[in-house]
């Protein structure tokens, strides 16, 4: 009989549904997965063995929820993705009552997840290509920023260094929207200025060039053969490409020399003027890791569980270059 591994995923994005149904691709331990959500709709629902409904908190009443939850429930395993930072804050609450978390130490997550510091982390270290940028907190410091980047760029961009899914993301254009015109991820030069001045300084902005390329989702895993670095090309269509660029495998393996993580990651980069630039790193698992997985034969988070049960999972990176798609498919939900 199949030791049984009770796994938790809270409030997670949609793509977990995959992430859980590749965990359970295993012939040696039995993934019971239980799942979480304040949307009572979620499709990861229908990949979980159980599921039940989270409360909308935050702070410390969530992390007391999480450990409740944790004891009731026997969980083995807890991957966080919502509020992730705080359960990483009291991870050693967590080890105490014997659950392993999927995700690294507060203090490197924490640094992570500040784009400044994480674009300086890769300039000091010497670690791939980083594009031009500033950091601006006020009107000034932007207009002094705009001023000097666009005198080597044509176009700019801005967003938050504390941001997810880059909601915050804006295209800067220097003449107002025309009538009829939707402002999407665009906003004119002046209205930046009124928006930066509204927030006060209350906001670390970074500012660098918007760069044209395509984008690289590079997903990542230390083990003890050695570190899975898997760069997926995207493209304006839904075809995407498993393509072993040098300078990506190396910028990443610098990374994890250099830095390291222990749980799965993804980082990105973007094209511009057949240069990859670094552009930030997601310390959970990408919304697309069932294609790098599909596409390259290497299952990135059943080797992640097994990991942390101190289970080496063998793989092998092909060498060739693999093209990718992928379809809408329907879902009746439970």
């Amino acid at each position: 009989m199949m030791k049984k591994i009770n796994i938790w995923f809270n409030h997670w994005f949609s793509t977990a549904y995959h992430i859980i149904n590749l965990i359970k691709q295993d012939n040696d331990t039995a993934f019971h997965i239980i799942g979480t959500s304040r949307n009572p709709d979620s499709v990861v629902k229908n990949a979980c063995d159980e599921w039940y409904s989270e409360p909308d908190t935050h702070g410390r009443e969530y992390i007391d929820f999480c450990l409740d939850f944790c004891k009731k429930h026997n969980i083995d395993i807890f991957a966080p993705r919502f509020n992730q930072l705080d359960v990483c804050r009291y991870a050693d609450e967590f080890e105490k009552i014997n659950v392993k978390l999927l995700a690294d130490s507060y203090d490197k997550i924490s640094f992570l997840h500040d784009k400044a510091k994480a674009y300086n982390l890769f300039t000091e270290k010497n670690i791939g290509y980083v594009p031009d940028y500033r950091i601006v907190r006020t009107a000034e410091e932007f207009e002094k920023g705009f001023k000097e980047l666009s005198e080597n760029h044509e176009k700019l961009c801005l967003k938050f260094t504390s941001d997810e899914g880059a909601t915050s993301f804006r295209i800067i254009d220097s003449e107002p929207l025309g009538p009829f015109q939707r402002a999407g991820n665009h906003i004119d030069y002046q209205k930046a200025v009124a928006d930066i001045s509204w927030l006060k300084g209350e906001k670390e902005i970074m500012l660098m060039p918007l760069l044209s390329g395509n984008e690289v989702s590079a997903d990542c895993l230390q083990t003890q053969d050695g570190t899975i670095i898997i760069p997926r090309f995207k493209t304006n269509t839904r075809t995407e490409y498993i393509r072993h660029d040098p300078r990506i495998i190396s910028a990443c393996k610098d990374f994890f020399e250099k830095f390291g993580l222990d749980t799965p990651c993804n980082i990105q980069f973007i094209y511009h003027n057949d240069i990859p630039y670094f552009l930030e790193i997601n310390t959970r698992m990408s919304g697309g890791i069932q294609l790098t997985c599909m596409a390259s034969g290497v299952n990135i988070p059943n080797i992640a569980v097994n990991k942390l049960l101190g289970i080496q999972k063998p793989w092998h990176m092909p060498a060739e270059e693999v093209k990718i798609t992928h379809i809408e498919t329907p879902v009746i939900l439970k």
